[in-house]
């Protein structure tokens, strides 16, 4: 067997829990990291050499955003840096699993990248507003503003309550792991709007500024009521003892 094919066999079968994950990427994300990630795995690229070529995809997606006029072949070039970008966000956890080489550097590395990429974009979406889109009214220039808020709060306050519930765990003697359950269809399908791989896909339409405008705040929308919901679960899942 090629190390490409023991790869792939390996990290199927070593797959995280669908649990909380839209059915992008479950369906989408996850198995095109898979294939990244065996890629990397056969040209012995290290998963930190990973998030940074990860990082070298999107912020070429965020600089087209910022500086390219709204057209049909911008869209094109951006859709394929972020969500390239985004499959080898997931290749990076995927070859760490692998090769056993995870480790409290390489997390920090991944989570400052997503950090910078999710400040990044919504900047940029506010560059292309102000240089291409000619509102009349100002006020449009707080949509990135809001969305961006929004977005960190709510990728960030999950992991955040992850780091949590697994400081938890560990000293109650739990052991670190969650409990296995599982994934709920609807639930993926309901996450959907608030999926990064939507969020790139919705570049497809950056050829065309009304649609582009409406659907960014649809999502905005879909953020801020998944924000709240979010909070609310979080806070009481924290405060239940022995969670």
């Amino acid at each position: 067997m090629s190390q490409f094919g023991y790869a792939i066999r390996q990290l199927s079968a070593a797959q995280k829990s669908a649990k909380g994950v839209s059915l992008y990427s479950r369906y989408v994300n996850r198995p095109a990291g898979r294939v990244l990630a065996a890629a990397g795995y056969t040209m012995k690229l290290t998963p930190n050499q990973i998030t940074m070529i990860s990082a070298v995809f999107t912020f070429a997606g965020v600089v087209m955003i910022a500086v390219l006029r709204p057209s049909p072949a911008a869209a094109a070039g951006i859709f394929a840096a972020l969500v390239l970008g985004f499959a080898l966000d997931s290749a990076d956890g995927q070859l760490a699993r692998l090769t056993g080489t995870g480790s409290a550097a390489g997390e920090w590395l991944d989570h400052v990248v997503d950090c910078a990429k999710m400040l990044a974009l919504h900047m940029a979406v506010l560059v292309s507003f102000y240089r291409y889109f000619g509102f009349s009214d100002p006020r449009y220039l707080l949509l990135p503003v809001v969305f961006q808020f929004a977005a960190v709060v709510v990728f960030f306050g999950g992991i955040l309550t992850e780091q949590l519930k697994r400081a938890d765990r560990l000293r109650s003697g739990a052991g670190g792991a969650a409990p296995s359950a599982s994934a709920s269809t609807l639930r993926s399908v309901a996450l959907l709007p608030v999926d990064y791989g939507v969020f790139c896909a919705l570049f497809l339409l950056f050829g065309s500024q009304d649609l582009f405008l409406a659907m960014y705040c649809v999502l905005l929308a879909a953020h801020l009521l998944f924000m709240v919901a979010f909070l609310v679960k979080w806070y009481r899942e924290l405060s239940v003892p022995g969670r």
